[in-house]
Parts: structure tokens; sequence; C-alpha cells
């Protein structure tokens, strides 16, 4: 199990790295876009397309790591008079929602891609398609990662919770 952590977390560092470039690459893209605008008075038209196809690529992705670090928000009042084992099993039902959740994301966003992909979009010129890939890749990623929380939980390992638990360094 610690090989397959080491592994889970490269993907998560990976997708952070992806995330992040993204997320500079938009907000130059905007900062282009409005300098062209209202200083050269000449609009990039492709900078908002791009914008709109990263910020897919930087959300689903980060959504993605969140799942397996542990930040996303939970409702954990009930949790706070129960035993340990109780949690446990709670905690791997909201994992298992999770992974249904993100097979769900694979599902439709396949069936997005198939229907979109011989569209072109027009300030870009590629495929329409790529427009889910994204909604694709963050559900085959949150799967993965919540099925490593689940195992994880079932050998003993540590798993991240939001304001409690953090992973260990040689997991992150």
């Amino acid at each position: 199990m610690k090989k397959v952590a080491r592994v889970m977390a490269f993907l998560a560092r990976m997708s952070l790295w992806l995330s992040g470039i993204g997320l500079v690459l938009m907000t130059a893209f905007i900062t282009y876009q409005v300098f062209g605008r209202f200083v050269l008075n000449n609009t990039p038209t492709w900078t908002e397309s791009w914008s709109i196809l990263i910020m897919g690529w930087f959300i689903f992705l980060g959504a993605a790591v969140g799942t397996r670090e542990g930040y996303h928000l939970s409702f954990d009042v009930l949790l706070y008079i129960l035993p340990q084992s109780v949690k446990n099993v709670l905690y791997t039902i909201s994992d298992i929602v999770i992974a249904a959740f993100g097979l769900g994301m694979i599902y439709y966003g396949v069936q997005l891609l198939d229907k979109t992909w011989q569209s072109t979009i027009p300030n870009i010129g590629i495929s329409g398609g790529w427009a889910f890939v994204s909604i694709i890749m963050g559900g085959v990623l949150m799967t993965l990662f919540s099925i490593e929380r689940i195992l994880r939980r079932a050998c003993g390992m540590v798993t991240a919770r939001f304001g409690e638990t953090e992973l260990p360094e040689e997991d992150r």
C-alpha cells in the first residue's frame, strides 16, 4: 500500500502543478485580453476561449486532489460523539459516494465528449470535445483517490481530514 500511496502522491503533486500552471496561464491570458482591449484597442478573441478551457482543468484537477488530501467540506457534527470505529465506517461511506460521483463524471464526461468532438471551438480551432476531457480526468483521479482512501483506512493507514489530520510527509 505504501507504493500505491507514493504513486497517488505523485499524481496529486503533478495535478497540483498542472493546476497552478493553468491558473497562471489563465491569468496571463485574461491580462493580455484586458491590455489588448483597453491599451491596444484590439481585443484578442482567443484568450477567453483558452481561459475557459484551462479553467476546467485546474478546477477538476484541484477538486480531485482535494479529495485525496481531505480538504472538501463535510458535515461533522454527529462525528464528534461517535466512536472511532463508527467514524471510519462513515468516512468509508463518504469515500464510496465520492468515488461514485467520480465514476459519474467519467461516464457523463465521455458522453459529452462524444457529442461535441465533431464541433470546433471557433476562436481556437480545436475540437469542442476537449472542454470535457478535464471532467473525465478529474473523475478518474477523484475515483482513484477515493479508492486509495478506502484502502488506506482498511490497512490502518492515516487518511487526511480537513482540520483534523494531515497525510504523513512521505505520502504527500
